[in-house]
C-alpha cells in the first residue's frame, strides 16, 4: 500500500497530453465505466469483509467480519444472503452508516458519465500497474452534499480498455465530528475477458480519534463472479483477447 505521505502521482511518467486529449480520455472512460456498472448489476458474487482494530504493534484487538453472497431471488430481484457473520468484537471503534456506504459504493469506486460533473478530475501522467499501462488521474468532489459519500484520491485507467483498474484514496463527505475514515487501495480484475470488476480492497491506516490514534486494518474481497442475466449485451468495441483474467499485482495481504 502506498504511504500516506508518498502519493502515487510523484512517481508517474508525466506524459504530455493536450487538454482536448485529456477530456476525450475522461469522456471515454466514464462511458465505459457506465457500461461496466450496468454489467456488474447482472453478476452474482461473494463479498467478504474483515475490519480489525490493531494495537501499536499491529496485533488485532477486535474484529468485525461478514461474508455475503450477492445473488438474485427466483423472481430476479437482487439480494444479499449472509453466509457467515461471527460476533463483532470491535471495542476501539464502531462501524457507522457512512462506513457501510463506503463499503458498497466508494471502495469499489465507479466514475460514470453521470458522476463526472460531481468531481474535479485532473490528469497526472502514465504509470504501469503490474504490466498494464494506465493513465493516472487525481479525483476529488466539487461539492459535498449532506447524506452523500464521495471518493477522493487517485485512479488508474487502463489505456486500452479505458476502465479503472486501481484506486487509492478515502471516502469523504459531511459527517458528525469524530467520524474518521481510512485510506484504502482497491484493485480490479478482468472478468469474462472484458469487464474490470473490483476483486480486492485493502486498508492499513491509523485513524486520529479524539481519544488518541487507533490502528485499523481492513480487507474486502469480491470472488466468484458469475453472470446471471443472459439478455444483457454490453458492447466494448475491440475485443479483449482471451477468456483468461488479467489483473494488477496485489499488495501483500495482512
Amino acid at each position: 500500500m502506498l504511504a500516506a505521505d508518498d502519493p502515487a502521482w510523484r512517481k508517474v511518467d508525466q506524459t504530455s497530453l493536450s487538454d482536448a486529449q485529456v477530456q476525450d480520455i475522461i469522456a471515454r472512460f466514464a462511458a465505459k465505466e457506465a457500461e461496466f456498472a450496468k454489467a456488474r448489476e447482472n453478476y452474482t458474487y461473494r463479498q467478504s469483509v474483515k475490519v480489525q482494530s490493531v494495537d501499536p504493534d499491529g496485533k488485532p484487538t477486535g474484529q468485525h467480519e461478514i461474508i455475503e453472497d450477492i445473488i438474485f431471488s427466483p423472481e430476479g430481484k437482487r439480494t444479499e444472503r449472509v453466509v457467515r457473520a461471527p460476533v463483532d468484537t470491535l471495542t476501539a471503534f464502531s462501524l457507522t452508516p457512512e462506513d457501510e456506504q463506503d463499503l458498497k459504493n466508494v471502495q469499489p469506486f465507479v466514475l460514470t458519465t453521470s458522476e463526472i460533473p460531481k468531481y474535479y478530475v485532473r490528469y497526472l501522467g502514465k504509470q504501469m500497474v503490474d504490466e498494464i499501462p494506465a493513465y493516472v488521474f487525481a479525483v476529488k468532489p466539487r461539492k459535498l452534499e449532506k447524506g452523500q459519500r464521495y471518493f477522493s484520491g487517485e485512479i488508474w485507467v487502463d489505456d486500452r480498455d479505458l476502465q479503472i483498474v486501481k484506486t487509492y484514496g478515502r471516502g469523504v463527505g459531511i459527517v458528525r465530528e469524530g467520524n474518521e475514515f481510512p485510506k484504502f487501495e482497491t484493485y480490479r480484475e478482468q472478468i469474462d475477458g472484458k469487464y474490470w470488476f473490483p476483486t480486492y480492497t485493502h486498508a492499513d491506516d491509523v485513524l486520529q480519534f479524539r481519544e488518541g490514534p487507533q490502528g485499523i486494518r481492513m480487507l474486502v474481497t469480491y470472488k466468484n463472479y458469475k453472470q446471471f442475466k443472459s439478455e444483457v449485451n454490453i458492447q466494448y468495441g475491440d475485443a479483449v483477447g482471451g477468456a483468461e483474467s488479467k489483473k494488477p499485482a496485489e499488495p501483500a495481504k495482512p
